[in-house]
């Protein structure tokens, strides 16, 4: 009897036992969901019932959804979903449903959707399963089969650049694209073939080779029209001799390309564009660019790319087997970039360039009564548009406005403004200099040398020294001021200082590093030699004060900024400022001015003239020698100019001209 109680107990604990073990629905539906979520595509390929399996191998089940999800760039799947509370009992011959949500960021924005998995019971020959009874509308619910899904970037219209008058320094269309259509060129006999490919060549400055390699590509058929080139819709010229060419070549616009109406006169300030590489789209990862968008290249294209840019869309749609499209999953609209107005005239940039195209140098030129930039400048340039239009045979140069050099004399009014601030200078005081050259004892022979025009008078007081150029006497008077306290008057003078623009600048500095080691480095700081560094901007800066009796101005590039905004403020009394503004006409308007040149009728231009040597130590005698002239008219200040040629025979001399004839010009 007992024997029979412990077999029947041990069938139905057996019995409970195998209840215990048999499959459960809801386990399938959790592990195919966090397979999904996790994208382990083939494990769910195995969930699936021999039904669902029968429409695609794994291959092709996990090609689909990797290549739908890479195209529509889905980030950040996640799949939510909810269970009955209570276990369950499921009847094999039903077919239970969960619902799930899925969410996932996309090329079109984010995506969110609500559907449901029905599961199919299966009998096998080693376990019976349940299964996940799949369908296309489990990627999509608006999906069926022979459906695609298709996304696209929506391009935003790049923002254009004006100057302060709102003519266009670079702006989007007036390009056309020169191309060839075999078909209509096959027409032709073979020697006009030739001609043409030979002649096109020469006038869009490429090769018969590139033309050949574009027409053989895999895509080209007889109606393809084929791009070559692009040129200005503006150029009459090259479009009349392109129509004299054999047939076969058309012209499509092209109001995507960009187009810089100044060319080379401004190519440094506005920069220019240029497709995405491999590179960029690495380095800007995650900030939405695609193979084919445009990115800033140099100047104020790559400065402001930001706010030119705008902030690209995209589109994600399913599309029938026709092609049609079906529905939209996901659309955010591209926001155009912003337009940038600047404070830059378009004629000033141009009349400075024009001087100085021929030379290696750069320049600034300001309002020095609001601190409105009017003008940067960099030669030799290089033209953006071919940069743009033919980028193989296009050559760009250093921007030069942005760097730092050494300013030589046109330095001399800030000693004088700080040995006037500090009582060591008195501008009616004479100095006794006898002789061209200076020295001590202690200076291992070097020698500060007056300029030949200095060397004519051996009273000199702060007239004569500015408007002569006397290296002496700024020598002396920087040694009388003390090195620690010249370097604590210079600061206010924003030197060591980032320069608040939004164009980057090279800082300007005195030292390079925080002390002086001698008093002969000490003496050559004085004229604007040593180790001083300065740019055609911070130099125009630092003269503000002279026009605003002692505020030195904030300069401004764009022409919603407030203007007359105060750098640094009162950093010298409205004395001093009328004194050095006095002496620096006399450098212009006096027959013995080291400026004479610059004077004209019409104008009462005062400044200061400057002829840097470039020495590696205080030992050389010869070095390379930079021009420099600054000037401004004092009865009509609206325009300061700061110009810098490099490696000229007759230093300053060769700048002066250059500077009036840009005001003459713009009288």
């Amino acid at each position: 009897m007992k024997r029979w109680i412990l077999v029947i107990f041990s069938l139905l604990l057996l019995g409970l036992t195998a209840c215990s073990e048999q499959p459960n629905p809801e386990d399938t539906f959790t592990a195919y969901m966090k397979a999904w979520e996790s994208g382990e595509y083939a494990k769910m390929y195995g969930m699936l019932s021999k039904s669902s399996q029968g429409l695609m191998s794994e291959e092709e089940f996990v090609d689909r959804y990797t290549a739908i999800y890479e195209g529509i760039g889905m980030k950040e799947l996640a799949v939510t979903y909810e269970l009955p509370e209570e276990d369950q009992e499921y009847d094999t011959e039903e077919k239970p449903s969960f619902e799930y949500g899925v969410s996932m960021g996309s090329l079109g924005g984010e995506i969110q959707f609500s559907h449901s998995a029905e599961l199919v019971y299966e009998e096998g020959e080693e376990e019976n399963r349940w299964a996940v009874d799949w369908s296309s509308s489990m990627i999509f619910p608006e999906m069926e089969e022979g459906d695609t899904v298709r996304a696209w970037p929506l391009s935003p219209e790049r923002g254009e650049i004006f100057d302060v008058d709102g003519k266009p320094l670079a702006v989007n269309g007036g390009v056309k694209q020169v191309g060839i259509a075999p078909g209509q060129m096959e027409k032709n006999s073979e020697e006009d073939v030739t001609r043409l490919k030979e002649e096109l060549a020469e006038i869009l400055n490429i090769s018969v080779e590139y033309i050949d390699e574009q027409l053989g590509q895999s895509w080209v058929t007889k109606d393809t029209f084929v791009p070559l080139a692009s040129i200005n819709a503006e150029d009459e010229e090259t479009i009349d001799a392109i129509n004299e060419l054999p047939s076969g070549i058309s012209f499509q616009d092209d109001e995507d390309a960009r187009r810089y109406p100044l060319g080379e006169a401004a190519a440094h300030l506005t920069g220019y564009v240029d497709e995405v590489t491999a590179e960029d789209l690495d380095e800007h990862e995650g900030e939405g660019y695609s193979a084919g968008d445009q990115i800033g290249r140099r100047g104020l294209e790559s400065v402001m790319e930001d706010k030119l840019r705008g902030k690209p869309g995209g589109i994600v749609v399913i599309r029938n087997k026709e092609e049609e499209r079906k529905t939209v999953l996901a659309e955010t609209p591209a926001k155009d970039g912003e337009d940038v107005t600047l404070t830059i005239s378009s004629d000033v940039q141009r009349a400075v360039y024009e001087q100085m195209k021929g030379d290696s140098g750069a320049a600034s030129a300001i309002d020095p009564r609001s601190g409105e930039v009017k003008a940067l400048v960099s030669t030799p340039s290089y033209d953006p548009n071919e940069e743009i239009l033919n980028p193989n045979g296009a050559e760009t140069t250093i921007n030069k406005f942005n760097k730092t050099y050494s300013p030589g004399s046109t330095f001399k009014p800030i000693t004088a403004a700080i040995g006037l601030e500090t009582g060591n200078i008195n501008p009616e005081e004479n100095m006794a200099i006898s002789g061209k050259t200076y020295s001590k004892d202690d200076w291992g022979g070097y020698k500060v040398t007056r300029v030949d025009g200095a060397a004519v008078d051996e009273q000199v007081n702060l007239r004569d020294a500015l408007m002569r150029s006397d290296n002496i006497y700024f020598a002396r008077s920087i040694l009388k001021i003390g090195g620690e306290t010249f370097m604590k008057e210079t600061d206010e003078f924003g030197f060591g200082e980032d320069i608040p623009f939004p164009y980057p600048i090279q800082s300007s500095q005195i030292l390079n590093g925080e002390a002086f080691d001698n008093e002969a480095l000490l003496a050559d700081t004085g004229y604007g030699q040593g180790q001083v560094q300065m740019s055609p901007l911070h130099l125009a800066m630092t003269y503000t004060p002279f026009v605003t009796n002692g505020t030195m101005l904030k300069p401004t590039l764009l022409k919603e900024e407030e203007t007359g905004q105060t750098w640094h403020e009162n950093i010298m009394s409205e004395e001093t400022a009328a004194i050095v503004r006095e002496r620096l006409k006399a450098v212009v308007q006096d027959s013995e001015g080291t400026a004479h040149d610059a004077e004209l009728e019409g104008r009462s231009l005062a400044g200061k003239t400057g002829t840097a040597e470039l020495k590696q130590s205080l030992e050389d005698e010869n070095g390379q020698e930079n021009g420099w002239f600054i000037a401004w008219d004092t009865e009509n200040p609206d325009l300061m100019i700061s110009m810098m040629i490099e490696d000229v025979d007759e230093g300053s001399h060769y700048v002066v001209p250059k500077v009036r004839n840009v005001f003459e010009q713009l009288r």
